[in-house]
């Protein structure tokens, strides 16, 4: 994985030879206030082969702090070259303080495909049907 890191990032790490995620960290300190979001600078900016796309996940022991991705998951598509700027809601009463180096997300490469989009005037059949919510039982 290609990657450009700011002269004062945390070089990104797997934290294990077999780890899904590559782990994103703060650039600089942050503070967030009880039930506030922050955008937070990781300084990487990266380069995701082509039929791939990131999936920024947190981290476990982000969510042990308390904290949550403000869109519950990122989508970094292949052809994006800016910085990885990771969005953290604070769930808590208190604030947080992050310091620069915290990992605090993590980014999975996934293959995708490109579907092609038709407009058609009918679906095939299936069992299910447009069952939804609870539709295939509890």
């Amino acid at each position: 994985m290609r990657f450009i890191i700011n002269e004062n990032a945390k070089v990104p790490t797997l934290g294990t030879e077999h780890s899904a995620g590559i782990d994103m960290a703060c650039l600089e300190d942050v503070s967030i206030m009880p039930g506030g979001w922050a955008e937070v600078h990781t300084g990487y900016r990266i380069e995701i082969p082509d039929g791939f796309f990131g999936l920024l996940c947190p981290r476990s022991s982000t969510g042990k702090k308390g904290l949550s991705l403000v869109n519950t998951v990122g989508i970094i598509d292949s052809d994006y070259r800016g910085e990885i700027i990771i969005l953290l809601k604070n769930n808590n009463t208190y604030s947080v303080q992050l310091n620069a180096g915290d990992r605090v997300a993590q980014l999975v490469i996934v293959p995708y495909l490109s579907p092609k989009i038709e407009v058609v005037e009918e679906l095939t059949e299936t069992v299910r049907g447009d069952g939804g919510f609870g539709s295939t039982g509890v």
